[in-house]
């Protein structure tokens, strides 16, 4: 095999991950039109393992060939399915977490390399892969051209996290209320029974980016419902600057099981078609949490 060759195979397979989240929790209508361009700017990423990924995510159907040439959207939202996440527990796991608070304590310089990281956290070139894998996907690191890895912008202090939470009080509340609005019940339905599964018990049981995973879910396809771009875009990325601190903010279970309460009854009012109850709802579950999380 050339040299090189093994590292554009884990790159390309990296993109095609990424690609898919972005297809699976933004949700692109069907038949949207996927460039290069936007894609290699939104990844951070050259356009030639760009056009390998969409040849690859072609072939398994997730998009389709667009009239003219390039390719269209063809799988969106649950649709969607990602690879089996290997990272879910044991040695993996405890690492994944390690790289995340030391990134957040500044301690990993802004750009890395997968023998760097084998060395400094005694791993195998196979576990790098996955963690890079897994963060590539969640946003908060994306390949250099040609060699190594670049941490992106992250909030790392307690006042630029208490900042987005003040944010997201004006944006998330007004959303609701949008002349554009338009309840997805059959989202909304799914996401208030993953929260009443964790009220039941099952916060129990989940990791902390597991448990930060399903409350993001839940107010992004809130806002998505919007048909805002704008809303729904200044939403998503502030839920890619604070994961990392939000591993560390994180409430108790004990606590936590409150606010997914509070989710469920958001979804309860949304489907009930009490926009201004939600919306109010909303801003004061944001208030109370963004002040409790905060100290």
């Amino acid at each position: 095999m050339p040299a090189g060759a093994t590292g554009s195979t884990e790159l390309t397979s990296m993109i095609e991950t990424r690609i898919r989240t972005y297809l699976r929790d933004e949700t692109p209508a069907v038949g949207q039109r996927l460039t290069e361009r936007f894609l290699a700017e939104r990844l951070r990423v050259s356009r030639s393992p760009i056009r390998k990924a969409l040849q690859e995510l072609q072939r398994e159907g997730t998009i389709s060939r667009a009239e003219g040439g390039g390719y269209v959207v063809a799988r969106t939202g649950p649709d969607v399915v990602l690879p089996e996440e290997a990272l879910d527990e044991g040695d993996d796991a405890a690492a994944y977490m390690r790289i995340a608070a030391d990134r957040l304590d500044g301690i990993l310089p802004e750009r890395v390399t997968e023998n760097g990281l084998m060395r400094r956290y005694d791993l195998t070139r196979g576990q790098v892969n996955e963690l890079l894998r897994r963060i590539s996907a969640e946003g908060w690191i994306a390949p250099l051209p040609g060699y190594g890895w670049e941490f992106l912008p992250v909030l790392t202090s307690v006042k630029s996290y208490r900042d987005s939470y003040h944010f997201r009080l004006v944006v998330e509340p007004a959303a609701i209320l949008e002349d554009t609005f338009v309840l997805d019940r059959e989202a909304v339905r799914e996401r208030m029974l993953e929260q009443q599964e964790l009220v039941d018990g099952k916060i129990w049981t989940i990791s902390g980016s597991e448990l930060f995973d399903l409350n993001t879910r839940f107010h992004e396809t809130v806002a998505k419902c919007s048909d805002n771009d704008f809303f729904i875009e200044s939403l998503a990325r502030i839920n890619r600057l604070r994961r990392l601190i939000e591993y560390r903010q994180a409430l108790v279970p004990e606590r936590a099981v409150l606010r997914c309460a509070e989710h469920v009854e958001l979804a309860q009012l949304l489907l009930t078609g009490d926009l201004q109850e939600a919306s109010d709802h909303l801003r004061r579950h944001l208030s109370s949490v963004g002040s409790e999380k905060s100290q």
